[in-house]
């Protein structure tokens, strides 16, 4: 009976040292342990730091891309008010291309009845006839 005493004495210090190295925790870092937890911490705070510059490009493209925008939207606006105006330029061109023309008709009908055939011949005779070359023999 002596030993199952002893036995579950043991055991229950055990555990109660167990418990309290559990609660008090460790503090024994091995050197290589504490090189890495180093190294972990600069990388950590080298992604951060890429991390804020990388942001802050973010947010200065953003700003570039909603000026472009901006000026994309203007220069459609505008492109489209200069097609709008060249169409009705082109619209108003043709009628009163059209309007000359139904004039220029009458006019054309007028002088063309008293022109002398004699005008119009005048024109061709006053061309130079054409030169033939001549070969010798």
């Amino acid at each position: 009976m002596g030993d199952g005493r002893e036995r579950s004495g043991w055991i229950g210090f055990c555990v109660v040292v167990g418990m309290g190295l559990m609660l008090a925790g460790c503090d024994y870092w091995p050197p290589a342990l504490q090189t890495q937890i180093e190294q972990l911490r600069s990388e950590v705070q080298a992604a951060t730091a890429e991390r804020a510059q990388l942001q802050n490009q973010l947010t200065a493209l953003t700003k570039v891309k909603d000026d472009l925008q901006a000026q994309v939207d203007d220069l459609s606006r505008a492109n489209r008010e200069k097609t709008s105006m060249i169409n009705s330029l082109q619209s108003s061109l043709a009628a009163t291309q059209e309007q000359l023309a139904k004039q220029a008709k009458p006019a054309s009908a007028k002088t063309s009845a008293g022109k002398s055939p004699t005008k119009s011949s005048s024109k061709v005779a006053t061309k130079a006839p054409a030169k033939k070359k001549t070969t010798t023999h």
